[in-house]
């Protein structure tokens, strides 16, 4: 009897430890399954700092990268620059693939001897979860947007900033995203700065496009509708009776090289919510006849021109486009009227691989 007691007590302790052992494994599995998912890796340019998330949300895309490409030269400069002229500390997010991460790595550790190197954090995002959550705005846009649709991976890259408001920290609150082809000629305060001139119901900002790029797409609609759509900005409204009034001054579209967005604003839409919808964006590519192949850009200028309450337009400062592959076309008269740009410089844009210096 006392040996059966015995073994029954034997039993009771391995079965405990058995089920301690369990419990312990699968709760850490799960913790670190939910770190991954809601936690992007952190890593400082100085890992002994303990810093706190600035105010200052600046979101990169940088995936599919090669060394000692345009796309590498870009970066690598990109990050020279924002050390150099930022006086406030950044909070750099970048979308990339788990190859682009370790190249992006490496350009940060160049610069951890920086004197100015602990005012720049920065994390990482997967590209493909990024790609998934937006799954509904991808199949939305591509029809209209992409010249020629490849893959959903491919895709899903140029439509990523119309639904960083789901991909964000909910502790943010406001951010810009930025192409890798831009040069800050000032401190990128000032661009952060014109937040505090959003007005109520203002979501994005964007600056200008500086090209006749919509002057072209817009042809057929142009051709049947008195409007500014598409028109370069005038000093003063047109002299003319429109069917519409929105942007009296002309509307040549916006450049998505810089974007601002108010992520409470955004996030708190019912309006935008409805307008990313697919329904919706066939009824405004119908109404404008617009066949586009620029992304997120083109969706911008239409929402722009339909719900012009949305987005406020940045000085054409914030987003100097360099590019004038239209003007070598044959176009350079009214191209030069597009691309006028007076204001003093804070950020230029190598768009269409020009060259900054």
């Amino acid at each position: 009897m006392q040996k059966v007691h015995s073994m029954l007590n034997l039993f009771i302790f391995l079965t405990t430890i058995a089920f301690f052992i369990y419990l312990f494994t699968f709760i850490d599995n799960t913790s670190i399954s939910r770190s991954q998912i809601a936690r992007p890796e952190f890593k400082y340019f100085i890992s002994s700092n303990d810093q706190k998330g600035s105010d200052y949300n600046l979101w990169l895309i940088f995936t599919k990268v090669v060394e000692q490409t345009p796309l590498y030269h870009n970066f690598q400069r990109l990050i020279e620059n924002l050390l150099a002229v930022t006086s406030v500390p950044i909070d750099l997010h970048v979308i990339t693939d788990d190859a682009s991460k370790q190249i992006a790595i490496e350009i940060f550790q160049q610069m951890k001897s920086n004197v100015n190197a602990s005012k720049i954090t920065y994390q990482f995002y997967n590209v493909s979860d990024f790609a998934s959550s937006i799954k509904d705005i991808v199949e939305a846009m591509t029809p209209h947007f992409s010249s020629r649709p490849g893959t959903y991976y491919s895709d899903a890259l140029f439509y990523i900033s119309l639904g960083i408001y789901r991909l964000a920290p909910m502790n943010q609150k406001l951010a810009v995203m930025i192409d890798c082809d831009v040069h800050f000629k000032q401190d990128v305060a000032l661009l952060f700065d014109q937040f505090k001139y959003f007005r109520e119901g203002e979501l994005f900002a964007l600056a200008p496009e500086l090209s006749i790029v919509y002057r072209h797409i817009l042809y057929s609609y142009k051709q049947k509708h008195n409007t500014t759509f598409g028109e370069y900005l005038h000093a003063k409204p047109i002299n003319q009776t429109f069917e519409a009034p929105q942007h009296p001054k002309g509307f040549p579209g916006y450049n998505s090289g810089v974007v601002l967005f108010n992520l409470t604003a955004i996030r708190n839409s019912s309006t935008y919510r409805q307008v990313i919808k697919k329904e919706s964006v066939d009824a405004m590519v119908g109404k404008y006849r617009f066949r586009g192949h620029l992304g997120d850009q083109d969706f911008y200028t239409l929402l722009g021109y339909e719900h012009p309450e949305m987005i406020r337009m940045l000085s054409c400062a914030f987003n100097r486009q360099l590019c004038t592959w239209w003007r070598d076309k044959g176009e350079k008269g009214v191209f030069d009227k597009y691309f006028q740009c007076d204001d003093d410089i804070v950020v230029l844009h190598g768009n269409c691989n020009t060259r900054m210096d």
